[in-house]
């Protein structure tokens, strides 16, 4: 069986790093062929105490999401190259996280949101700690970190069910410290976490 990349004896970023660029590329399936191609950052923070997750909240009076929680990113610009490159292209402009900060690792199986179309490529980035942020306030309420540890316990994780569209749909929660980390977020933890502790996969 495969060692956990998080455990009781530290994180290992190069172990995780070759996991990461282990994974075989999925073909998309003819069902989410049109979706919309999106990214987002994964920040891994290393150097403090312990390593978290970088997440954000998005502001309250965004047409998309408000107020929720989620990873700096958004959709593809035709002058993007590459989901890395939207993804610190977002970061930037998001968070004001130069892409010299961040070391990417690879990527995450891509994550379809289907209640609104878009396909979304997780990039794994790693970041040092301390971190200086400037936030876009009209885009970005707060940025705060939240334990890895806590993140991907399965005892913190619960499925809740939301009808959209008249179409009843499971998603993934963890609460945190009064933040309701939820939905497409929540999802890419999970999938997150099955590659940082070797799980088998989790429904979606």
């Amino acid at each position: 069986m495969d060692t956990p990349v998080l455990s009781s004896a530290g994180f290992d970023p190069h172990g995780l790093r070759s996991r990461l660029r282990a994974l075989q590329p999925c073909p998309i399936d003819e069902r989410f062929a049109g979706f919309t191609p999106a990214a987002v950052l994964v920040p891994v923070v290393i150097g403090g105490a312990e390593p978290t997750l970088l997440l954000t909240r998005r502001s309250a009076h965004l047409y998309d999401h408000p107020g929720q929680i989620a990873f700096p990113g958004g959709r593809v610009d035709p002058g993007d190259v590459s989901p890395e490159a939207t993804a610190l292209r977002e970061a930037q402009e998001e968070i004001g996280l130069a892409a010299g900060q961040v070391e990417l690792i690879g990527r995450l199986p891509d994550y379809f949101i289907t209640a609104s179309g878009f396909r979304v490529t997780p990039v794994v980035g790693l970041l040092h700690a301390p971190l200086a942020l400037q936030l876009d306030p009209f885009e970005v309420a707060e940025a705060f970190e939240t334990p890895l540890s806590f993140l991907i316990d399965p005892s913190n994780r619960t499925r809740g069910r939301i009808e959209h569209e008249g179409v009843m749909r499971e998603y993934w929660a963890m609460p945190w410290q009064g933040y309701d980390i939820w939905g497409a977020t929540a999802g890419m933890i999970v999938s997150f976490a099955e590659h940082l502790l070797a799980e088998p996969p989790s429904r979606r």
